[in-house]
């Protein structure tokens, strides 16, 4: 079987316009596939330049494969019909290790086709690195690199504001744009570089900041050999992807234009601030995991899938979204309700098996980030506490007993909560009243921001769940809403 290149596999090949940080799965199923989508169906042209973020041999370079990989893109559609679907992308052109090509890293600032700058060197990327150094070859930090790839190219084109970058990182921070910029106005500063060079980022420069959501499962392991048998070929860097996709940029308008969007328009909404959303993101996604994970272990439900698959599991999800999270939340009510009913398949994806033990980590946390701002907005509006929000909360405090039919299962969280949950829990066993584990729960105000025991009735309305679930099981105890 012949292994995927550019000999045995022929196809366009387009000019280098994007320098890219980051070679791993997320990146080539997200930004490269959209590029490529891009470059089969309008006149964008853009081909990729990969920059290894960090000096290592693993995994291999994609240069083992001219920069050629396959995405299998795999999910539910807006019908709901399953799709699967292979394509070789071939926007990427080659990947330098800057450690092992300092000469042919710089030389990209020097190229005048290049307009973009992509990233994902993870959470801890885009951050400082004490002792980077302006001839450092090269510099630690992603954004010391960036400050020292710049410096080169106005030096080279003397300060030209037209050769200036769009800088698009997709790094999981809020506004990473904004931090980015921040650290190479820092590094410049720092190492001295000319006030003119600084007041160029500022002006010829911009520095976009991003919500990106797509699952991408990367490399199909135990499916590797089923799906090279169907290619016929051997894809060493083959990377498995949901069929959903989205791409949230805050920047200027013209970059529909520049990236051909009114030609060919993709799941890319260019808008003046993401906070929106990212709190719909967090609030109906994320908060509907979290809803979720405690519910459908403690019915016996090992994976999302499985829970969605379950007709009472999936009502009660698709209620606490369509009447306690959505009406929360501050965007159009049909932007909201269609992103919804792409969660609800996405969740169905049968593809992806989550593993809820997997989504429980760190769930006090979740819980505080991800419904709390709804639930508090829902008392506000109404006056009243939303049942199943306050379900989950109760659902979530049951979970941290770690008992399902009489077996112990792992619990991921911070060592105050396990320590405070395990003497709690063992407390109940030798007859304290739930309502007082529930009280201690609720005021930690270091926790939660605030005392929720002072909201009235919140404490006793979870206590009462708490004690259905205890005593007539999770499943008797959904039913009952």
């Amino acid at each position: 079987m012949k292994s995927l290149n550019r000999k045995d596999f022929p196809g366009p090949r387009y000019p280098t316009r994007v320098i890219q940080f980051g070679e791993g799965n997320f990146l080539r199923a997200f930004i490269d596939w959209q590029l490529d989508l891009l470059n089969e169906q309008t006149d964008l042209a853009a081909g990729v330049t990969i920059i290894r973020p960090i000096n290592t041999e693993f995994p291999p370079s994609l240069n083992t494969q001219d920069g050629l990989y396959t995405t299998a893109i795999r999910g539910l559609d807006e019908r709901g019909e399953a799709v699967s679907e292979a394509r070789i992308i071939r926007s990427v052109n080659n990947e330098i290790n800057p450690w092992q090509d300092f000469a042919g890293y710089l030389a990209l600032a020097r190229n005048p086709a290049i307009a973009f700058v992509f990233s994902n060197t993870t959470e801890a990327g885009i951050s400082y690195h004490a002792g980077d150094l302006p001839d450092d070859k090269p510099p630690v930090s992603f954004p010391a690199k960036l400050t020292q790839l710049l410096f080169e190219r106005f030096r080279h084109f003397n300060g030209a504001a037209d050769k200036g970058w769009t800088m698009i990182p997709c790094e999981l921070i809020d506004y990473n744009g904004e931090a980015l910029k921040a650290l190479v106005l820092r590094y410049a500063e720092e190492w001295q570089l000319p006030a003119a060079f600084r007041d160029w980022v500022e002006t010829a420069n911009t520095f976009c900041s991003t919500l990106v959501d797509r699952i991408v499962t990367g490399y199909p392991r135990e499916e590797a050999e089923k799906l090279e048998a169907e290619l016929g070929y051997h894809d060493a860097f083959l990377d498995t992807a949901e069929y959903f996709w989205l791409f949230v940029i805050q920047g200027p308008q013209a970059l529909a234009k520049t990236l051909r969007l009114e030609r060919y328009p993709l799941n890319i909404r260019l808008v003046e601030d993401i906070r929106p959303y990212k709190e719909r993101k967090v609030a109906i996604l994320n908060g509907a995991h979290t809803a979720l994970v405690p519910v459908a272990w403690l019915c016996g439900v090992d994976t999302v899938g499985e829970a969605m698959q379950d007709e009472a599991i999936r009502h009660y999800v698709q209620q606490t979204i369509d009447e306690e999270i959505i009406p929360a939340l501050d965007l159009p009510a049909d932007e909201l309700r269609q992103f919804a009913d792409a969660v609800t398949g996405r969740f169905l994806n049968p593809w992806i098996r989550h593993q809820l033990l997997s989504i429980a980590l760190n769930g006090m946390t979740k819980f505080r980030t991800r419904i709390l701002p709804q639930l508090l907005t829902h008392i506000r509006q109404h006056g009243a506490i939303p049942p199943r929000l306050t379900f989950a909360l109760a659902a979530l405090i049951a979970f941290y007993r770690g008992q399902r039919d009489g077996q112990a299962y792992p619990l991921q969280d911070d060592d105050v909560w396990l320590s405070r949950f395990a003497a709690g829990w063992a407390q109940v066993a030798q007859g304290r009243p739930l309502h007082e584990l529930v009280t201690e729960v609720l005021q930690d105000t270091g926790h939660w921001g605030e005392d929720l025991t002072a909201i009235p009735g919140l404490a006793e309305q979870v206590t009462r769940y708490l004690e259905v679930i205890l005593s007539a099981g999770m499943r008797e105890a959904l039913s009952r809403l």
